[in-house]
């Protein structure tokens, strides 16, 4: 299972890029994978393919319109079962003894 955190805009477009990522989002949110949106990226949560799909998806959607994109991706996949990206998070909840502000 592949837990995959990514950020991706356009280059040169001003400093809003709110419409470009809620292309990017829609995508995701149709996909059918679970994720988590974020101030600064969006955590994907699946198989590899699956979510390579659906990166690649949002790439090719921005491409439409954007003569230069960025993106930062980040990939931990371990062998097993979903849910990591709450399990990870509840694990260290209960090393601490409490609930973190997330």
């Amino acid at each position: 299972m592949v837990l995959l955190e990514f950020t991706m805009a356009p280059r040169g477009s001003g400093e809003s890029v709110s419409p470009y990522v809620a292309r990017i989002l829609d995508i995701i949110d149709r996909s059918g994978l679970r994720y988590q949106v974020t101030a600064m990226g969006t955590i994907l949560e699946g198989e590899w393919d699956e979510c390579m799909a659906v990166v690649t998806a949002c790439f090719r959607e921005l491409q439409k319109d954007c003569n230069r994109i960025g993106m930062t991706m980040s990939v931990d996949w371990r062998a097993g079962d979903a849910s990591r990206m709450t399990s990870k998070v509840t694990a260290v909840e209960e090393r601490l003894g409490r609930k973190l502000s997330t």
